[in-house]
């Protein structure tokens, strides 16, 4: 049997609180844990949650992205599944906590892309971007496709060849 991920609503209407969440979840590493010490601003922490089904559970899946307070650089992605029966809770499916990592769904899969950086990149411009897309099988999120872009970096202190 075949499902098709779709991205959903809160569970029964109800959001996770994805801070408790990841503070409680031994799988997530110590320098994404200090990012969620306290908020960046008022009550806003560095956190975007998706609800979506992506492991064909019957609660939708969580799609965790924790980023910098300062520039908004994805630290972690998760995705987190309902565990079933009468404790309940959520168990991490999914992590990844390489710097510039961002999450999402796309076309009913599970998409992760990163961004790449040359020696003297700044953090506002990579060199490019790996996209890796996952699907569910057999208990877990398996590579489906990747694909890597070279941006262009063509600048006017570049230099061009010289006519001779």
């Amino acid at each position: 049997m075949s499902t098709t991920p779709t991205a959903t609503s809160a569970p029964h209407g109800k959001k996770v609180d994805a801070v408790q969440l990841l503070k409680g979840d031994p799988k997530v590493g110590t320098y994404v844990k200090k990012s969620l010490y306290k908020p960046c601003a008022a009550d806003a922490y560095p956190v975007e949650v998706t609800y979506a089904s992506l492991t064909g559970n019957s609660s939708p899946d969580i799609i965790v992205n924790v980023m910098t307070c300062a520039d908004s650089v994805g630290i972690g992605s998760y995705v987190y599944r309902q565990r079933s029966g009468a404790k309940g809770g959520y168990d991490e499916v999914f992590g990844n906590e390489e710097p510039s990592v961002y999450a999402g769904i796309n076309k009913g899969e599970l998409e992760v892309s990163r961004q790449t950086y040359a020696a003297r990149d700044k953090v506002c411009c990579p060199s490019g971007e790996d996209v890796i897309s996952y699907r569910w099988k057999n208990g877990r999120f398996t590579q489906h496709t990747s694909s890597h872009t070279d941006y262009n970096k063509a600048t006017p202190d570049a230099g061009t060849a010289s006519e001779g």
